[in-house]
């Protein structure tokens, strides 16, 4: 199977970056360049299409296009090996490395290089990436630093051509270890999702009255989702189809447009889905769903997933419908089936910030981030939660996602 990515940044970048895609077996590279940052909303939005996933060659154009995203990407981290090549390079040409202004790469992680490599930090400026910084607030912010002695490091192709020749300036390009290392991490979450996109959904259906005209209906309900449907007994039926299809019909999990069509002229349409790696997965999962379904009335459809994950699909929603945005707490509580106090303090933890990450939330709920990460995927199928971006994660590991909670 070949994985079709897409590189987006500056010319050069995407160059060198998508040569050594080409020679990654299993991979097809199709080259974006851009001559600024800002456009790479537009190459997404042009391209998203043509590709299985995206790898930015930094996390500027990758915040720049968050919003379009709807296949897996990553982008290539800077910090480490290519901050310490660029201190390499200034102290071969004689420049004085105890003033520097850095942008985009987060100030705690070049502290923690610098003081790795035993060099000194007292004289070190960094300005960190994050929303509302332009090309031109990294360009003033050199320039202001420029003035006492410093030398400037940055990571965006645009400020570095906008400042040479004025100030001294050296550009930060990621390692061919970055590059690697982050191309092999997109092929992971591409695969990953290629394979949950294939996994086994098995919907089973009890209603009343259960009658002919409802056996035709749910069969061009499963034509609809790519699916076929099955009588399993009086008064049940089956549903089977595979995740990606459903997860379009449902607006990824967070409406049930199948069980309002179907529950129109009847007194009560219940629909449990299971998605399992295998149909017997599947159905036990289907079973789970259906009781959880029954549980929350009679006209209601739920969903459950490994790992725990149980999510009631809202009957009064459109999939066409904006994201959902503060929702009673109690209609929370009974979708993702978290405490009406958890919920409260999800609210507190978000309050104030754009974003939160899995670590934001473990230090504030007081739990484990392997918990916390399974609370934000009920919240994420559910529509409680977006992922708007990624921040690195502050040590060699992969970024931590940040999520926009809608609560």
């Amino acid at each position: 199977m070949t994985t079709v990515i897409g590189v987006v940044g500056p010319h050069d970048l995407v160059r060198s970056v998508a040569d050594l895609g080409d020679r990654t077996a299993g991979v097809r590279i199709r080259r974006y360049p851009y001559s600024h940052e800002t456009e790479a909303e537009q190459i997404v939005g042009a391209h998203a299409a043509d590709v299985d996933a995206w790898l930015f060659t930094g996390v500027i154009p990758y915040t720049y296009a968050a919003d379009r995203l709807n296949r897996p990407a990553l982008y290539i981290d800077y910090t480490g090996t290519p901050l310490l090549h660029a201190i390499v390079q200034l102290l071969k040409d004689g420049a004085d490395i105890t003033r520097m202004s850095i942008d985009t790469l987060a100030t705690s992680d070049v502290l923690a290089v610098l003081t790795e490599s035993d060099l000194p930090t007292d004289g070190i400026r960094s300005l960190p990436f994050r929303a509302g910084v332009t090309s031109q607030t990294l360009i003033d912010f050199h320039r202001r630093h420029a003035a006492d002695g410093s030398v400037a490091i940055t990571c965006v192709a645009s400020v570095y051509e906008a400042l040479r020749g004025e100030i001294p300036v050296l550009r930060l390009v990621p390692s061919w270890k970055s590059v690697r290392t982050t191309l092999h991490q997109l092929l992971l979450l591409a695969s990953n999702q290629s394979n949950e996109d294939a996994h086994v959904v098995l919907g089973l259906v009890e209603a009343s009255p259960w009658t002919t005209e409802l056996e035709r209906d749910l069969a061009r309900e499963a034509a609809g989702i790519a699916g076929t449907y099955c009588r399993v007994d009086d008064g049940r039926g089956m549903i089977v189809t595979t995740r990606g299809p459903l997860a379009d019909v449902t607006a990824q999990f967070t409406s049930a447009p199948i069980l309002r069509r179907l529950a129109a002229d009847r007194e009560r349409v219940q629909i449990g889905f299971g998605f399992g790696r295998t149909a017997a997965e599947a159905e036990s999962l289907a079973r789970r769903a259906l009781s959880r379904a029954r549980s929350h009335g009679d006209v209601a459809a739920a969903a459950s997933f490994r790992n725990d994950v149980d999510i009631v699909l809202d009957t009064d929603r459109s999939s066409d419908d904006p994201p959902l945005e503060q929702a009673g707490i109690g209609v929370i509580t009974a979708r993702v089936g978290l405490s009406a106090q958890t919920v409260r303090k999800l609210r507190d933890a978000a309050a104030g910030s754009d974003a939160v990450t899995t670590r934001d939330i473990a230090g504030a709920l007081s739990i484990e981030q392997r918990t916390a990460r399974r609370m934000m995927q009920r919240l994420e199928l559910a529509g409680y939660a977006e992922r708007v971006g990624q921040q690195p994660s502050g040590t060699s590991g992969r970024p931590l996602t940040l999520y926009k909670l809608n609560l």
